[in-house]
């Protein structure tokens, strides 16, 4: 429990640990409850713990705590409460353009909406996600070349049929409305190539025997990243088909993953420790801030740097000279930081424990 709690970013430590444990019978009823549950209505549901923010043409889609979506269509300043059909937590949202979009959560919850986040649907929850893997496993066996570890794959796809849905998807990567990638705890990774409809399990091509927690997720063409616990990076140069583990330069864990216009990528995790390769994760050079508390999001803004935040609220910010170097960037909040956006105007919302904060237009270029 110390180590699960110890590693999991974005804050989402406190709100994930009780659903990543052996379901009692009590338990499994509250699971169920939560997963036919509508999120209800919170009138202060913008002070909410609110885990991931994204974009939807110049909406702002804010998701956290209980099922609670948020929309704003004023760039952050206003919000409203979208109707969801789960009340279980939601802890990564992305959309591909202003109407469709994916959120992930507990319970290996995946939803989707078509209407930018008015209404949404569910695609997938843990109980089908781990017959899904098992069933995977169980094929892989019968043409396996290294039976040991084939018959270790379905043994753990077994349990994972047997703990019932409580492990979390946390992070989340569609490159257009069909085809995306989605991981989670205990190295759960799902895709699919029809916006949803189907999915299946990666787990088998990903080289994670320790079935690491897989935290964040980024791409750049036919290559993708996945960053976890323990340090744990691993690349795809097939397009997200399989996977296989780098080096890594950190024996920490990343929350934070992200590539710059010019193809340098960025790690960021635990205690401050931030890395940068320009040779597709062959090698990491350290990218040091001054503070040693841990980083929880990265994004590209929309002049191709990467900005960070930290779970104290401070920003950091690469610049457009040769390097990736991270400068700090504006005063910091003080207050504990889950996920940032850049809303359309320019300006930048952050989403954690205490809500959402609105930094405007006129306050971010004072930071720069």
């Amino acid at each position: 429990m110390y180590k699960i709690c110890q590693s999991v970013g974005r804050l989402v430590c406190c709100i994930a640990l009780p659903l990543m444990l052996p379901l009692s019978l009590a338990h499994a009823a509250a699971v169920g409850d939560a997963l036919n549950t509508p999120a209800m209505i919170a009138p202060q549901a913008q002070h909410a713990v609110l885990l991931d923010l994204a974009r939807a043409g110049t909406r702002l889609v804010a998701v956290g705590e209980r099922g609670i979506v948020l929309l704003s269509d004023d760039n952050g300043a206003t919000w409203r409460q979208a109707e969801v059909p789960v009340s279980v937590s939601l802890t990564a949202v992305q959309f591909v353009d202003a109407n469709v979009g994916w959120a992930v959560g507990h319970v290996g919850v995946v939803l989707k909406t078509q209407d930018g986040g008015e209404h949404w649907a569910v695609q997938l929850d843990g109980r089908r996600a781990a017959q899904l893997e098992l069933q995977a496993a169980t094929e892989q066996r019968t043409v396996a070349t290294d039976q040991d570890g084939a018959a270790m794959r379905v043994q753990t796809a077994e349990r994972l049929v047997s703990d019932g849905p409580d492990k979390p998807f946390l992070a989340l990567k569609f490159v257009d409305g069909q085809h995306g990638l989605i991981v989670g705890a205990y190295g759960l990774a799902f895709t699919t190539d029809d916006g949803g409809q189907t999915w299946r399990s990666l787990m088998g091509q990903i080289d994670n025997p320790a079935g690491s927690h897989l935290y964040a997720v980024a791409r750049q063409g036919e290559h993708w990243f996945i960053a976890g616990e323990q340090g744990y990076l691993a690349r795809s140069d097939d397009g997200a088909k399989s996977f296989s583990a780098l080096g890594s330069p950190y024996a920490g864990s990343f929350f934070a993953l992200q590539i710059r216009d010019d193809g340098t990528l960025l790690a960021a995790g635990l205690k401050g420790n931030a890395f940068i390769s320009d040779d597709l994760g062959e090698s990491f050079q350290p990218a040091p801030v001054p503070m040693p508390i841990s980083f929880s999001d990265a994004i590209r803004t929309d002049d191709g740097q990467l900005l960070l935040v930290n779970q104290g609220g401070a920003l950091f910010r690469t610049s457009s000279q040769p390097g990736a170097l991270l400068k700090p960037y504006g005063k910091p909040l003080g207050a504990p930081v889950a996920s940032v956006v850049q809303a359309a105007d320019g300006g930048l919302v952050l989403a954690g424990f205490t809500g959402l904060t609105r930094l405007a237009p006129s306050t971010v270029n004072a930071a720069e």
